[in-house]
């Protein structure tokens, strides 16, 4: 006995290359629009459009000019023994909802969203200003949602859309993209219950496809190439949407709490 699994044939990435730098304001979808027009790309039910953060937040508005910070005790303490900025430590220390360790100059928290990553998210590359940092958006997940609406409406097409974001990896060397905000699409793909090719049945596979999609797209994403939108063609979802906070593993079932 062998189970039936429908799998893409083939999937294309494709990144928009003619899109401009972001500033607070802008209409990213459509500049997204525009680019995808200028570029002879066109979308399907089937597309899934991977949006790197740090435009959405950009265009959000989620830029904090460090010289309004006033760094507490904490931070000064933690910048001065490790030579960081205590700006940017206070402020991810603001953005943070708890800290998971604080330590040899490195800070890992979890977001008040519930991600667990590196300075809660907070980064200052490929900002204008160098006295600036960009935060994460507040809800991912509603900014996916309407990116999705308004490109769906105005394409005459549905699509999904990901929000993606570099986060590190706990036992590995390296970072790769995962979804933060998820619409339009299932972001897991849970095969429990099913049977394997041999008829075994599953009793943990449920597979995260909307990090999968995003770390695919992180590829043709790099911080110095200027491509932070991914079409990526011939995914088509099993189950019924999600978002991205069903990526989030509760804390009853983590067992690194």
């Amino acid at each position: 006995m062998t189970s039936t699994v429908t799998l893409p044939l083939k999937l294309t990435l494709t990144p928009l290359r003619t899109l401009p730098e972001f500033r607070p304001g802008d209409k990213l979808t459509d500049e997204i629009l525009s680019a995808a027009q200028r570029e002879n790309h066109t979308w399907t039910s089937n597309t899934v459009i991977v949006i790197a953060q740090k435009v959405v937040s950009k265009v959000e508005g989620r830029i904090i000019d460090l010289r309004t910070i006033e760094p507490s005790a904490k931070a000064l303490r933690f910048a001065e023994d490790f030579d960081k900025d205590p700006r940017l430590v206070e402020l991810v220390l603001r953005e943070s909802r708890r800290i998971v360790r604080m330590e040899r100059g490195v800070i890992i928290s979890e977001t008040h969203h519930g991600f667990i990553c590196a300075n809660a998210g907070v980064d200052r590359s490929n900002v204008e200003d160098q006295q600036s940092a960009i935060l994460l958006p507040e809800d991912p997940d509603a900014s996916a949602r309407a990116i999705r609406e308004t490109l769906s409406t105005e394409s005459g097409v549905n699509c999904g859309v990901i929000i993606s974001d570099s986060f590190g990896r706990p036992w590995r060397v390296g970072q790769v993209d995962v979804a933060i905000g998820v619409a339009g699409l299932a972001p897991l793909d849970d095969r429990r219950g099913s049977a394997d090719r041999h008829g075994r049945p599953l009793a943990a596979t449920c597979i995260a496809v909307a990090d999968e999609l995003a770390c695919a797209a992180g590829l043709l994403m790099q911080k110095d190439v200027g491509q932070p939108v991914v079409l990526i063609e011939g995914y088509a979802p099993r189950s019924d949407p999600g978002t991205g906070r069903d990526l989030l593993r509760a804390s009853e079932s983590d067992l690194f709490r």
